[in-house]
């Protein structure tokens, strides 16, 4: 038999020469060690693969890393380029404390053109490394950021849900008393009244949409909301920022001071809501 360079699935083909994944011929974004788990669980398809293989087959013994969070680092990603679901599983279901299974029909292609024919996975439990891309593990950093903090999954989807909210009510109070709005924004910004008003107000209808889906999809456990945020990342930081200058605007009625302060935490908001993000999807 050849060695084995190719695996088939549903319309994917990953190539282990190049460690890359394709989709209908087109090469899908995917890190290293993700594309690292996927072969280990094409190689068995529905069996169990345990998390101690995958961490003896990712990290060598003498490397020290927060395994545990670089391994679901490595599911999440993987999951977002398969558009797989934790929840409701196409491909990898999630075997609770013991690891991971492809649920899926793998087809193995060979390097020998006589056996070139499609033909069902073999159990390799045994398959030596040379079998895998011949690449060295990326650094663990890259995958992983160890310093984030270990709370429930749960916990940081309310939070995060949470601060949605709270944007959503700032919103909705410029648009409900936008007479007020506009009055402020005239005692803060004098001449510039006029253009700050403007800006709230239609920021304000942006971010409203803007919450609101993300709310939704927090509600929903949407496989791709890390993703999805990613993009929207640098927007929602402009929002954000242009709205914690918002407290100024009611400075007569709370104290320069007060608003001073209410002001240096909601700059704080864009990057709590991002390590938020980033602890949910280490848990996926």
């Amino acid at each position: 038999m050849g060695t084995v360079s190719k695996y088939r699935f549903d319309d994917f083909e990953a190539d282990l020469r190049a460690a890359e994944l394709r989709r209908g011929g087109n090469r899908l974004k995917l890190q290293l060690q993700p594309f690292q788990v996927l072969v280990a669980l094409l190689e068995r398809p529905k069996e169990v693969v345990t998390r101690e293989e995958l961490r003896q087959r990712l990290w060598p013994e003498d490397t020290f890393v927060d395994f545990d969070h670089g391994l679901n680092t490595a599911m999440v990603k993987l999951r977002d380029v398969l558009g797989d679901s934790a929840s409701n599983p196409k491909f990898i279901e999630t075997i609770a404390k013991r690891g991971y299974r492809f649920l899926g029909t793998a087809e193995v292609i060979s390097d020998q053109p006589a056996l070139s024919t499609t033909t069902p996975a073999m159990t390799t439990a045994s398959r030596p490394l040379s079998a895998e891309p011949a690449l060295q593990p990326a650094n663990a950093s890259s995958e992983a950021d160890s310093g984030l903090p270990r709370v429930s999954r749960s916990s940081a989807r309310v939070l995060f849900a949470l601060t949605q909210v709270m944007y959503l009510i700032f919103y909705l109070s410029a648009l409900f008393r936008w007479e007020n709005t506009y009055q402020a924004s005239f005692n803060t910004w004098g001449r510039a009244g006029t253009l700050a008003f403007v800006v709230y107000l239609a920021t304000s209808l942006v971010g409203v949409a803007v919450r609101l889906y993300l709310i939704s999809a927090i509600a929903m456990d949407y496989h791709l909301l890390g993703e999805k945020y990613r993009i929207l990342t640098p927007a929602l930081f402009a929002l954000d920022m242009l709205w914690a200058l918002a407290p100024l605007l009611i400075a007569d009625r709370i104290g320069l001071g007060f608003a001073l302060g209410a002001c240096a935490a909601l700059v704080y908001m864009p990057f709590a809501q991002r390590t938020l993000m980033k602890m949910m999807q280490r848990q996926r």
